[in-house]
């Protein structure tokens, strides 16, 4: 791996990364955007566990969902970042004196390293009563249902995006079963032209359902975000 270096004996902000023995290009072109991405060094900066949690942070800063006191739901919480972003925005760790302390609740296929002030299951969210013990662990009904959820890559563009879109709906039909009224809906997307029915669902459960692209989505990828607010009951 290598810096160029200017003139005056400075570094480059640009790392380059030589191809090693054995490592595919793609490997190596991941491992070079890796390296000059301003959200990883952010992340690591910050103490986040990866560069998502900058797209939920952008997220709330435009839509405001995670507040004091609100009760969140993270579906496939893995590795964490979005869980680490609601437990400070919710004051689930009561850090903010004088405000409402949430809780922020994360379930994930595998497990998932503790983080302070979220409570973390092990959980398929589409196993029957799923959503039963979601309520239970939460104390009642949540005030956001979130997820940053991919389903695992195939290399073949249209059927990600099926996928991803399969994935969306389940988590979206969790969340009708889970979410107070009034409440918020953020979730994941892939764009390819399969989301319509999505959309249309969404916009008889919400009053309001936007997509977006927060400017930590790489702009070579089609992820996009659905933010439905104002859930009907």
């Amino acid at each position: 791996m290598t810096k160029k270096t200017s003139g005056r004996g400075q570094r480059d902000l640009t790392v380059k990364v030589k191809t090693a023995r054995g490592r595919k290009l793609s490997s190596t072109r991941w491992l070079e955007r890796q390296l000059n991405d301003p959200y990883v060094r952010r992340a690591k900066a910050e103490g986040y566990r990866g560069r998502a949690a900058f797209k939920i942070l952008e997220l709330d800063d435009k839509y405001r969902f995670l507040v004091p006191g609100a009760r969140v739901v993270d579906l496939g919480c893995a590795p964490g970042g979005w869980s680490q972003v609601a437990v400070q925005r919710v004051n689930a760790l009561g850090e903010k004196q004088g405000k409402a302390v949430g809780t922020v609740l994360g379930v994930d296929l595998q497990e998932v390293e503790p983080i302070a002030g979220a409570e973390l299951h092990q959980l398929d969210f589409m196993d029957d009563g799923a959503d039963e013990k979601v309520k239970a662990w939460l104390g009642g009904p949540a005030d956001v249902v979130m997820s940053d959820m991919a389903a695992s890559a195939s290399g073949h563009k249209q059927t990600d995006h099926l996928r991803i879109i399969a994935l969306c709906e389940a988590a979206a039909e969790l969340a009708f079963d889970v979410l107070e009224e009034g409440g918020t809906f953020v979730a994941k997307v892939l764009a390819g032209g399969a989301e319509g029915d999505l959309q249309k669902l969404l916009k008889q459960k919400f009053t309001k359902v936007a997509n977006v692209k927060p400017p930590a989505s790489r702009q070579d990828s089609s992820e996009k975000f659905v933010v439905a607010t104002g859930f009907r009951g």
